[in-house]
């Protein structure tokens, strides 16, 4: 098969994986390159929320049935009053209805979209899967990618019409087509406490809530967890001070989660989470015949399950406009239209709502604050104010203002 034919994928996490499978999909050769060898035993604690539009494209690609029985589905979510123990808004998906086939958010660990993923991917006989290679250099010309690969001792070297860079925040192919990470990093690490405590039996709330508080908020999260039995996931932010013993430890880990209920404790903690949070873009999606999409694209703070959801769109908005190009319909300058659509997309609706959400539940001026709770109960009071919240958190007018990009 020609090399106009063959699509060099980098990461088999869940953006490269979606990648794949919608480019074997539409008849490409397709090698998938992931340098950790185990990643389909790995289930540590990542995104886990999947919003509607997502799951549109979820369907596209024919496993919406298998991906959702392997989460939660989760029509509402909310948010509290941390101070008061009080809900201020429940925001209900069900008001996206005549908007989308699917009115509500699942929680699917992400693991589980990787291992369904390249259980189809391996039945395809046009798919090689390397796991426990890593990507070592990268060339290119006018018509073709080459990728030399290594494991071991082992070098090998691929050539193809294309390389898709998917492989995470530290993507060796960014880094290796010198393409400049731009953005911050916050001072804050995020900590992750993953508890057996049923805080829904406890306490009312749903699956996904949001706790403001000045001083310590808290993000509550359901994921059924292999074993399909749930499990929450609470998140909050250590101080930039403190360590991260510290802040895993029980005493921290006691006083964070009993101060969203009293009933909470460390004795049902399975496992224990710290990392550093980043809000940045790739200067550039694009060199040549190499692509940038997730993580190795953008990252951001996790509040409001956006960067993963993102990833997914870049994938098959990518592999879409490859598609259409390999097969003659376009010219090569619509490649450009790639960039063009995700790289201001992510800048727009994840990147600056990811921030807005974190300054919602930080915010310290008590007249800023009562305004932020005030206004979040005002739009789940209103059904219009509520399903425009609510399309632009779920990226449905995110998808809207792509396609309005030529």
């Amino acid at each position: 098969m020609a090399d106009r034919e063959h699509i060099i994928v980098a990461g088999a996490g869940p953006v490269g994986a979606v990648a794949a499978l919608a480019a074997a999909q539409r008849g490409f050769r397709v090698t998938v390159v992931e340098a950790n060898a185990g990643i389909e035993t790995d289930n540590a604690p990542r995104a886990a929320t999947f919003h509607p539009s997502t799951l549109e494209l979820v369907d596209e690609i024919g496993i919406i049935d298998e991906f959702v029985s392997a989460g939660l589905v989760c029509r509402y979510f909310d948010f509290w009053d941390k101070t008061t123990g009080t809900l201020v808004a429940r925001m209900d998906h069900d008001t996206l209805r005549d908007d989308t086939p699917f009115p509500f958010v699942v929680q699917t660990e992400q693991h589980k979209l990787v291992r369904i993923v390249l259980e189809r991917l391996r039945r395809m006989p046009e798919v090689d899967i390397r796991l426990g290679w890593s990507v070592d250099s990268i060339e290119q010309d006018a018509d073709r990618v080459t990728v030399r690969i290594g494991r071991d001792a082992e070098t090998e070297v691929l050539t193809g019409a294309w390389l898709f860079g998917c492989d995470g925040g530290r993507s060796t192919v960014r880094k290796a087509l010198d393409i400049e990470f731009e953005g911050y990093t916050w001072p804050e690490r995020f900590a992750v406490l993953t508890t057996l405590h049923d805080f829904e039996a406890e306490m009312g709330c749903s699956y996904r809530a949001y706790f403001a508080d000045p001083d310590q908020w808290v993000n509550l999260f359901k994921v059924a967890g292999d074993d399909m039995r749930g499990r929450w996931r609470v998140v909050f932010a250590a101080r930039p001070d403190q360590t991260d013993e510290d802040a895993l430890g029980d005493g921290h880990a006691a006083k964070v989660m009993s101060a969203v209920h009293p009933s909470a404790g460390t004795r049902s903690l399975v496992h224990r989470n710290i990392y550093n949070v980043h809000q940045r873009v790739a200067a550039a999606f694009r060199a040549g015949r190499v692509f940038l999409a997730g993580d190795a694209a953008h990252v951001n703070n996790p509040i409001g399950g956006l960067g993963l959801n993102c990833g997914v769109h870049d994938a098959l908005e990518l592999v879409h406009t490859v598609d259409e190009v390999a097969a003659g319909l376009s010219g090569a300058p619509l490649l450009d239209r790639y960039e063009r659509r995700r790289r201001p997309i992510n800048i727009e609706f994840v990147q600056q709502q990811t921030v807005d959400n974190k300054r919602r539940l930080e915010e310290k001026d008590p007249a800023k604050r009562r305004e932020r709770l005030d206004d979040l109960a005002r739009i789940s009071n209103d059904k219009e104010a509520q399903r425009a919240f609510l399309r632009r958190t779920s990226l449905l007018d995110a998808v809207v203002r792509a396609q309005e990009i030529d």
